[in-house]
């Protein structure tokens, strides 16, 4: 395609990009919703733990039992960890189904390592001498390019069924969090 032209109304988008138009609203639910926490604010940073580490262990707990999805560093332990520094124990974590299929686990992940972008940018946020291992845990250099190669990679010849899984696992995960992030849990 050449500068200028439009693609082929024909010719699928790639899984990466048709994955971020159609869950769009999904992000932007998802960011509004976490957004009301002051992490400079000791309390509203662990309520913002909390939440994330409800969603982030059912998450990750259907997602290491998939070995066919691309590599990928789980974060659960460094959640856990900023948790224990606060002197707080981990929340149950909540119900998480995506589907049962390899593609719906796909898009649960491109959520999941999506997330780190947004991490190193809300560890600036939080309060002087916090433990945020879990917000600070980047992409190692070309890691997250790499991974949306693979996630387009494997959209190649699939079928409109797979790429809507993908597209509901990937919903499905950005619900989950935005319901953890409307539960305000108790700290003491």
């Amino acid at each position: 395609m050449t500068a200028g032209t439009r693609q082929d109304p024909e010719t699928p988008l790639p899984v990466a990009s048709r994955l971020r138009t159609m869950t769009r609203a999904a992000h932007d639910t998802v960011d509004a919703s976490f957004s009301r926490f002051d992490l400079a604010d000791r309390d509203d940073y662990a309520r913002f733990l909390l939440a994330h580490a409800s969603a982030t262990a059912a998450v990750e707990n259907v997602l290491v039992r998939d070995a066919t999805l691309p590599q990928w560093r789980p974060r659960l332990r460094l959640l856990l960890d900023d948790l224990a520094g606060l002197g707080l124990a981990p929340p149950l974590p909540l119900a998480f189904d995506p589907g049962d299929t390899v593609a719906a686990r796909l898009g649960a992940l491109y959520v999941m390592e999506g997330s780190r972008l947004g991490g190193a940018v809300l560890a600036k946020r939080v309060f002087e001498g916090a433990p945020a291992a879990f917000l600070s845990a980047r992409h190692d250099p070309g890691e997250w390019r790499a991974f949306l190669r693979t996630l387009d990679a494997r959209g190649v010849g699939q079928s409109p069924e797979w790429h809507d899984a993908v597209a509901a696992g990937a919903s499905a995960c950005f619900a989950l969090y935005a319901t953890a992030s409307s539960t305000t849990p108790v700290l003491h």
